[in-house]
Order: structure tokens, then sequence, then C-alpha cells
């Protein structure tokens, strides 16, 4: 099968941006690598392959990848940094002026779902981030645990507290700060309907078969500790890790802390809640996605209609 190798003028290719989705272990990379790297360069859209020193656990894309085509906003932080969801904004925004300077097209790829309905969308009306306030609210989650601040937010804003998983403790966090400052739950505040800057981007969605993705995700688990996670991990613990750094509630680093923290170092328990978690984070991934509108579903294998999808896209 033949990449995609037209060449676009500047001004055509400015218009045009491509969303690619879905949830983890789908074939994601697999499809990146049939783009032409002359006329298209990838934006990470993943929360943890934003951060350095988190390589195996967040199945970042290999050297030989980002060799083969062009990747924006991995490694742009260290773990203990928190990123946001308007920080993604603002890189991603940086990138794509630059991809379109090159005349090219970004590709937005990855699997952390608001990160590309905010983008496509904008914040919503919330207050911004005080530092006072969040500093309290950092305060008494330490004080009280993570457990009480997720039954706290399902107290004053239980909408939100369906929206977010209890592990994601940067946007539980987040949502009580934003209480805090104005007394209204952050599911109050509305998101924008209309696409920022006139966007009309092609929003292709990955699903497979949910029997032959159990399959892959186990695969991949296994070939994650085969490439040394462990050793990963241990390098992070010399560097000081602590259970508390943003980059490290992620799915594959989170399991060892929590095994650590009850005296456990089992590599098969920690395979198998990770295991566990990939598969219950895919199935809020696809119910995430699901909600956006005009989204072309296709299977990853059918590589020659997804490209064809994209050729007559870039030519519209």
């Amino acid at each position: 099968m033949k990449s995609i190798s037209k060449s676009l003028t500047s001004s055509k290719a400015f218009s045009h941006i491509i969303f690619l989705f879905g949830p983890t272990g789908v074939g994601k990379t697999e499809l990146l690598l049939d783009l032409d790297p002359q006329r298209f360069s990838v934006i990470n859209a993943d929360s943890i392959q934003v951060y350095r020193h988190l390589d195996i656990g967040s199945a970042k894309a290999s050297k030989e990848v980002q060799d083969a085509i062009t990747h924006h906003l991995i490694d742009v932080k260290d773990p203990w940094e928190q990123f946001s969801v308007g920080d993604f904004i603002t890189y991603a925004d940086e990138a794509c002026e630059k991809i379109h300077r090159e005349g090219k097209i970004p590709v937005i790829s990855g699997g952390t779902a608001y990160y590309f309905k905010h983008f496509l969308y904008g914040l919503s009306e919330a207050p911004p981030s005080d530092e006072s306030i969040r500093a309290q609210v950092s305060a008494e989650i330490e004080a009280k645990g993570n457990e009480w601040a997720y039954t706290r937010l399902g107290e004053v804003d239980p909408i939100s507290a369906q929206r977010i998983h209890p592990s994601d403790m940067y946007r539980v966090s987040r949502a009580l700060e934003v209480y805090e400052a104005s007394g209204k739950p952050l599911s109050s505040f509305s998101l924008p309907t209309a696409a920022r800057n006139g966007m009309q981007p092609l929003v292709i969605g990955l699903v497979r078969d949910s029997a032959l993705l159990r399959s892959r995700l186990s695969l991949r688990i296994k070939m994650m500790f085969d490439d040394g996670l462990e050793d990963e991990i241990r390098s992070l613990l010399r560097m000081g890790a602590e259970s508390s750094w943003p980059g490290l509630q992620g799915i594959g680093y989170k399991e060892f802390f929590q095994a650590m923290e009850h005296g456990e170092w089992s590599r098969s328990i920690i395979a198998d809640q990770i295991e566990r978690n990939s598969r219950f984070y895919a199935k809020r991934q696809m119910t995430f996605f699901k909600s956006f509108s005009e989204v072309l579903w296709m299977d990853p294998a059918d590589k020659e209609s997804i490209l064809t999808e994209i050729e007559q896209y870039c030519c519209s």
C-alpha cells in the first residue's frame, strides 16, 4: 500500500487538521507510519506522553517512529510538573501554526479524550486557577487523602464526579478548586458549542472488536514488561519519584506505587492491575469519544479506506 504523498500549498493546508483517536492499544501509532512525513506532522494528545522519562509505561512512540514522522508535544514536561488541558491547547495551537508554516497538515493523535474536545471547542467559562485556593485544596487533600477528595467532589458536584475517574486527582482537585472559588460546581459552567477558529477537522475514530482489543492490550502489557518497565520505575525512584507526581497518575505507573504502598512488588499482580485498569480505561475512552459528532469510525486494519478518507479531505 502506498502512503499519501501528494503535495498541498501552505494556504490550502492551513485550513486542514485531522483528529485521529481511539482507545488505548487500538493501533494509532501503526497507522501514523503510513502517512507521508513530508506532508503530515503529528501532535501528541496523550496526557502522560507529554512527560519526560515516562517512555515504556506510556507506550510513547519509539525513537524510530519519531524519526519516521515528526511528533510534537512529547517530552515537554518533567513528571513532577502539572500539565493542564489549557496547557495542551496552548502547546497544540503553537504546534499547528508551526506545522502549517511548513506547508504540512497536523494530525492530532492520542487517547486523552478531553484534550480533543477542549482543543476543538475551547475551555469552559469556569474561573481561572487561583494559586491560593489551589494550595488550600491541595493541602486539604494531602491531609485527608484522595478518597476523601473524591467523596467531597461527589457531594458538591456529582456530575463531575461521574465524569472524572477517582484516581485522576488533578481533575478532582481542579473541580474542588472551582467549587471553592465560585461556590458553583464545575459541571454548571457550559462549554462553547462552536468550534474554535472555524475549525472543521476530519475526525477519525479507531475501533476494533472488543475481544481483539483485549488481546492486543494483554500483549502490549507483556511487551512493556519485556521492554524494561520495571527498570523504568526503578530509574524514576532513583530520581526521587513520588506517587503524587502528576505524570505518575497514569496507568502503567500508578499501579507500581499503589503496590509499594501495600509493601508489595509482584510483577504478576501489578501486570494484572495494569491490564484491568487499561480495559476499564478503554471503555471510558470509547464512551467519551462517542459523544463527538461527525466521527468516522473505522477499523485500523482497513488502512486503505482510512488513507482514502484522509486524501479526500485534504483535497477538498
